[in-house]
């Protein structure tokens, strides 16, 4: 399956929450499922699809295919910890995540597509693959063109409402960010049950 590029409203409306930017219509509507028979269907799911439900939603939220995904899952599994939470640490740890995060791109869709258009420097060196992995003490800065510029600079003006987390920190007058550490799982939304993503993929 290819990575999402449908009707976000109808998503956001399945999900019961703002996957992807919402809009009035997810504003009016958001507590009801989508379709004709929405506002009086109630389902009660089954465990498997409770973890395909969860699992789809960080799929979406994070835009990743489900190749991507999955394989990003089977090397959380190989790695030493909870394979739940450092699941979580390495979506966090995308580049695309880290420029939205830093509210130098409205989205993360917006942030890969800054990336992949070569406005974004990681170490001084110029990085186009958004599913770039930073670590700890990595420099992430918006490359020194005036389009590359004036497009952050003005993501960061419409992201003000959004607090930057506490695992990377910004210097927004020189368009420049860096990776203090890896994130806490209490600094990764907390809405996320990863156990059932774990759980599902156990089957």
């Amino acid at each position: 399956m290819s990575r999402y590029t449908g009707p976000t409203t109808r998503q956001n409306r399945r999900f019961g929450q703002a996957i992807f930017a919402p809009n009035k219509a997810f504003e009016r509507r958001g507590q009801q499922l989508p379709g004709q028979h929405g506002p009086r269907l109630r389902r009660k799911l089954s465990e498997y699809a409770t973890g395909l439900l969860e699992k789809q939603k960080l799929r979406f939220a994070y835009g990743l295919t489900e190749k991507q995904f999955y394989l990003t899952f089977e090397e959380a599994k190989r790695r030493k910890g909870v394979t739940g939470e450092v699941f979580l640490q390495i979506l966090e740890s995308r580049l695309d995540n880290v420029i939205y995060s830093l509210g130098l791109a409205k989205s993360r869709a917006g942030a890969r597509q800054l990336i992949c258009h070569g406005h974004v420097k990681v170490n001084g060196k110029k990085v186009d693959i958004p599913s770039y992995r930073t670590v700890a003490g990595e420099i992430v800065e918006i490359s020194d063109k005036t389009p590359s510029r004036q497009l952050a600079t003005r993501s960061l003006e419409e992201s003000r409402g959004r607090v930057v987390p506490a695992w990377l920190s910004i210097d927004e007058a020189s368009l420049k960010g860096t990776v203090v550490r890896m994130p806490n799982r209490d600094e990764i939304d907390g809405t996320i049950n990863e156990q059932l993503i774990v759980e599902f993929y156990s089957r």
